[in-house]
């Protein structure tokens, strides 16, 4: 009878004890009301259907650094060039912020009043640059543009959408490069810069440090491709899927990097 009843602490001792370490899930942080909700499941949050992580792994993705990645715009900038880009990239939880010539606000295609958060005189440093199409001879025109974008010291990778291109390739960081831009724009940039590998019928091209990306829909192929790169194919995914981005074809560019994460491993 002694040994039953010590056979039976032990067995609710240890049940208690895995109640205890039981794995539970979180929410990776996405400033919602489930930042803080606890699931006993694996599968996806019932607020904003992205992918639950054990607490474990949300530890690594808070200690994670947190790219700083500016957008440029200029007067009459497509709004789907950078709106796009800035869904992924804001989902992903990186830190964007708009740079434009001054402060003053701009209107992009003649609907959308911007305010700038900086201007070129007072922009912070970045871990990413980026430059959309839409009236992008107004920035690749202006040499106070093109000196600042040749100044920036600190920049990890470019990235452009649509005719964005034309203003890193006026900025000499194509020169020798493979890239792509806008459908209309593929024979200006390839006329202009004939050191510039120029393709066509691409969704973009990453060369590992500046990724270029055709017109207008296209750059959310490339946002999505660069956090597949920085954070995993998973969390492009997981992004993806929230943004019912469902025509997305993971490694649908051309990569000519190393650093390429459809790769098996």
């Amino acid at each position: 009878m002694y040994q039953k009843l010590i056979i039976i602490v032990f067995l609710i001792s240890q049940s208690i004890n895995a109640q205890k370490h039981k794995t539970t899930y979180v929410c990776p942080p996405c400033d919602n009301i489930c930042d803080n909700k606890i699931f006993k499941k694996p599968g996806r949050c019932d607020v904003c259907q992205m992918q639950l992580v054990t607490e474990k792994e949300l530890s690594k993705i808070k200690n994670m650094k947190i790219k700083k990645i500016a957008f440029y715009l200029q007067p009459g900038v497509e709004v789907l060039d950078f709106a796009g880009p800035m869904e992924v990239f804001a989902y992903a939880g990186y830190e964007v912020f708009t740079v434009s010539k001054t402060k003053e606000p701009i209107l992009s295609q003649g609907i959308l009043k911007i305010i700038p958060d900086y201007s070129i005189d007072n922009a912070p440093e970045s871990d990413v640059l980026a430059f959309f199409g839409g009236n992008a001879s107004n920035a690749y025109e202006d040499k106070k543009v093109i000196n600042w974008v040749k100044e920036r010291k600190n920049v990890d990778l470019y990235f452009s959408v649509c005719s964005g291109a034309l203003i890193l390739a006026k900025s000499g960081l194509l020169e020798g490069k493979t890239a792509t831009t806008f459908h209309s724009t593929l024979d200006r940039l390839e006329h202009n810069y004939p050191n510039v590998d120029v393709k066509r019928d691409v969704r973009f091209v990453d060369n590992g440090t500046i990724i270029t990306t055709a017109g207008v829909s296209a750059g959310i192929d490339g946002a999505l491709h660069l956090v597949a790169r920085l954070q995993g194919l998973n969390r492009a995914k997981d992004v993806a899927y929230y943004m019912e981005y469902d025509k997305w074809k993971p490694g649908e560019g051309l990569i000519l990097t190393d650093d390429n994460p459809y790769k098996e491993k």
